[in-house]
């Protein structure tokens, strides 16, 4: 990673420490800290089947490579939970630029799956996700695929993902992808992010580093989130760069 880039994002997060202790006290609705309840009402509320977010960026980035050709991006999704069954299903949606004036400009994605705490430490959750782009013009060809993920969370800190692809972006050949991440809170409502993710490319196409490190904090119903993103490959849509995503909604 260049010293300077990694500079200029610590230099970005740390600065907006002292704006951001200012704009709001920490509360139970934004550390997600449980606010002390009458006994009539001790029981917690559910949890709502039907979740939403929306989101700002100043770049879709997806394991470590711009979906938007380093441009920003307006994401939105809806997830259905069955009740206490784990079962989910859920649709997300992304403007995206290839860099192909013939290329598809939305992403649809569409999933299901489950996912449950299978002790007091750990979560489990398993999905099938179809990608979908849509926009493209001139014979460009389809470029929709499925994907089958796994991921193991501990102590809501620590998570180990998985995921593989039969048919990578419709071209024939297979996909895989780890990744080790964790969120840490570290006071005042803010927290820490870090991650590292391999991708791996059948047919000889290769193979993809990519980590990132961060900082969030809620402010009342936004979320502010500020990244830093890179690979260990360069070329126009790979990252190396900091983006900024404001983001809110009840969950999903």
């Amino acid at each position: 990673m260049p010293l300077n880039k990694l500079a200029l994002a610590l230099m970005l997060s740390l600065s907006a420490l002292p704006l951001c202790a200012m704009a709001q006290e920490a509360t139970p609705e934004t550390t997600g800290t449980a606010a002390p309840a009458p006994a009539a009402a001790a029981a917690a509320a559910p949890a709502p089947a039907l979740t939403w977010n929306l989101a700002l960026t100043s770049d879709y980035v997806f394991r470590g490579v711009s979906q938007t050709n380093r441009k920003p991006a307006l994401q939105a999704g809806l997830n259905y939970a069955f009740g206490d069954s784990g079962f989910y299903a859920g649709v997300w949606g992304s403007n995206v630029d290839f860099n192909d004036s013939n290329g598809p400009n939305i992403e649809l994605d569409t999933l299901v799956g489950w996912g449950k705490d299978v002790s007091p430490d750990w979560n489990v959750d398993v999905s099938v996700v179809h990608y979908g782009y849509f926009g493209d013009s001139n014979g460009y060809g389809s470029i929709a695929y499925n994907e089958f993920i796994g991921k193991a969370t501990w102590n809501k800190m620590i998570t180990g993902t998985f995921a593989y692809s039969n048919d990578y972006a419709n071209l024939g050949y297979t996909s895989s992808y780890v990744n080790l991440s964790g969120s840490w809170e570290v006071g005042n409502g803010f927290s820490v992010n870090a991650g590292t993710g391999h991708s791996k490319f059948g047919g000889g196409n290769g193979s993809l580093n990519d980590w990132t490190v961060g900082v969030s904090r809620q402010f009342g119903p936004v979320n502010a989130a500020l990244g830093y993103f890179d690979t260990n490959t360069n070329g126009p849509r790979l990252s190396d760069e900091v983006v900024l995503t404001l983001a809110f909604g009840n969950g999903g």
